[in-house]
């Protein structure tokens, strides 16, 4: 059974730093194509950021391009997205997810999902 489990949300301060992790087990991490998406009340999933397979190329959503890496240890089954210079519009439940396709930006294209690490900005 799949399981991708997501640590390191909590409350930081706008211009901040803070960083997730998600842990895989289940499958064979390096097959699976890993990304990150977020989701505020109201809205829909919106990807944050994507990272291929080996780890050599990794895509991000406009709105955090420039503050936030994503990066993978294949050896550890494991995916981090590094957030800086949080903002006030960047508090949501982020996921990991991992898909068998290359890489994707849209939810459909991932097979498995994580619960969720809340992050909550404060002013």
């Amino acid at each position: 059974q799949v399981h991708l489990v997501e640590s390191g949300g909590g409350l930081v301060q706008a211009g901040g730093s803070l960083t997730l992790s998600c842990a895989a087990s289940g499958l064979t991490f390096s097959t699976y194509a890993m990304a990150w998406f977020r989701q505020a009340p109201g809205k829909e999933h919106e990807f944050v950021a994507g990272v291929t397979r080996g780890g050599i190329n990794q895509y991000y959503g406009d709105s955090v391009k420039g503050r936030f890496t994503i990066s993978r240890e294949n050896t550890k089954n494991t995916v981090y997205l590094q957030m800086n210079s949080l903002k006030p519009e960047d508090p949501a439940v982020y996921s990991c997810a991992a898909g068998r396709a290359p890489l994707g930006t849209t939810p459909a294209q991932y097979n498995y999902w994580g619960q969720g690490t809340q992050v909550t900005i404060s002013s």
